[in-house]
């Protein structure tokens, strides 16, 4: 069994497999020609369950065999160009490579001596993100494992800044005292994480939009004068730049202003958003972000990252401490004045995957200009899918893109109970789905079922848009006119 051991004496074995596993996903990706197949559940379950995997096959041949059969031919490819639903990106091939070499070198980025190098690459990253947003001179930050994990890190700071404010009384009856603020189209994991840091049940206040899907920031002030007066304390606005839904950007600097003025920590959730830190004429769509007290940014998705790349940036390096815990077998007070930088200190996680190679390596291939031009192109694309959409008397668009995301349902022209246009939409995406033609994904505006694009893929043309409209038109009028045949 040493044998499959990686080490010096391993080396071709090595190169062998992974070359091999290399030629059947670029066989596959190369004649790929839908996104998806159409696989079943039910179908694919009982090709899973028969294995036995207490009868290893021995052979890497035999094993990416019966790996095509389980997953590589049922696989959702989502750098095919009519995969429109999540957040997810295709990925460019520096990254890849990173992905390839971290995995076999396999460094943990908690100490320094589990990853020396690995370290300084990281901490140069977190750097220069912290330069792209305009952070300051004291910002500072870590690698996560995506979006949810940095938005929970940054709250759990801005609990520990607001509990050490409340030290002079003003945080009332401690944690149920806490607020956060976001708007109602907000990540989910804003919410999570506040049950997750013990706050209360109402502790996360929700602050309508406005018609473009932005947080209204005179109710927010509205709320944060309430929860004043309420004898309650502020502890968080978070902001979003790029919602799931809609690709929304709050105002930042009307919101960064109210922060100031409330001493309320301000976070920015730029998960989705964050391309445009690499954008060539798109930048100033997140003026304001300098401001924030905290920022997550999701590399793996609009960086064309593979999953999982994310990070959560501090204006104030200082407030890091309050995730730092020492342990004498693994990074001891001493370390800190013998100046030995461990990222343990920094990062709710401990064994912790070298993600940012992926980073490096991108850069140092492509160039943040490379990366912006891909960015731009998806949200030029999403501009020209609007005009299509709003052109179209089949949809209805729900509003005018601010990143690369749009929103729309099918409206029939000879029904006109929403309840039964929301099941024709409904029906759509399923069968569109099963077809394996295209993917699309759902949500709900206003009580009522909508379809989603989530354009990431520079390769998706505005012909595959309005093909992929045609596809959803012909099976939602399907479903009418076979639930009309029914009623007759």
């Amino acid at each position: 069994m040493r044998s499959h051991l990686l080490n010096d004496t391993t080396a071709d074995r090595y190169r062998r497999s992974v070359t091999e596993g290399v030629e059947r996903v670029a066989a596959r990706l190369a004649t790929t020609d839908r996104p998806f197949t159409g696989v079943t559940v039910d179908e694919l379950t009982p090709r899973i369950e028969r294995i036995d995997l207490d009868k290893p096959l021995h052979d890497t041949t035999a094993v990416l065999d019966e790996l095509e059969e389980v997953y590589l031919q049922d696989a959702i490819y989502f750098h095919h160009p009519r995969y429109l639903a999540h957040l997810n990106c295709p990925v460019v091939i520096p990254a890849v490579l990173g992905e390839a070499v971290l995995s076999a070198v396999n460094s943990s980025l908690d100490t320094w001596d589990q990853s020396a190098g690995g370290t300084l690459i990281e901490r140069r990253l977190i750097d220069w993100t912290n330069e792209r947003i305009g952070l300051g001179p004291a910002a500072d930050g870590v690698f996560t494992s995506g979006g949810s994990q940095s938005n929970l890190q940054a709250l759990l700071l801005a609990r520990e800044e607001a509990k050490l404010g409340g030290e002079d009384g003003e945080a009332g009856d401690g944690l149920g005292g806490l607020r956060v603020f976001a708007s109602e189209v907000s990540h989910f994991s804003v919410k999570k994480s506040a049950k997750l840091l013990g706050l209360a049940a109402d502790a996360v206040v929700s602050i309508p939009v406005d018609h473009d899907k932005r947080m209204q920031t005179l109710a927010l002030a509205h709320e944060l004068e309430r929860c004043r007066a309420e004898g309650l304390v502020p502890m968080a606005v978070v902001a979003t730049a790029g919602t799931t839904d809609f690709g929304s950007i709050d105002p930042l600097p009307e919101i960064a202003e109210l922060c100031s003025q409330f001493g309320t920590w301000m976070h920015v959730d730029a998960a989705y958003g964050c391309g445009l830190l690499t954008s060539l004429k798109n930048r100033d769509r997140i003026d304001g972000i300098e401001r924030a007290d905290s920022v997550t940014v999701d590399y793996h998705k609009s960086f064309f990252q593979p999953v999982s790349s994310s990070a959560v940036l501090v204006k104030d390096a200082s407030t890091l401490r309050h995730a730092t815990y020492h342990a004498e077998y693994l990074n001891p007070r001493r370390m800190v004045t013998e100046r030995i930088p461990n990222q343990v200190d920094k990062s709710l996680q401990t064994t912790r995957r070298f993600d940012a190679l992926k980073l490096w390596m991108t850069l140092r291939t492509m160039g943040a200009d490379g990366i912006g031009e891909l960015f731009d192109e998806v949200c030029d694309l999403a501009a020209e899918g609007w005009a299509l959409l709003a052109a179209d008397p089949r949809f209805d668009v729900v509003v005018e893109p601010s990143l690369s995301t749009l929103v729309f349902r099918y409206i029939p022209a000879a029904v006109t109970d929403p309840a039964e246009i929301d099941r024709a939409n409904l029906y759509a995406r399923k069968a569109l789905f099963a077809s394996g033609d295209a993917v699309v994904a759902g949500t709900k505006v206003g009580g009522r079922h909508y379809l989603k694009f989530t354009l990431l893929n520079p390769e998706t043309t505005t012909d595959d848009i309005a093909a992929v409209l045609d596809l959803i038109a012909g099976h939602a009028e399907q479903y009418l006119g076979e639930t009309l045949d029914r009623a007759s």
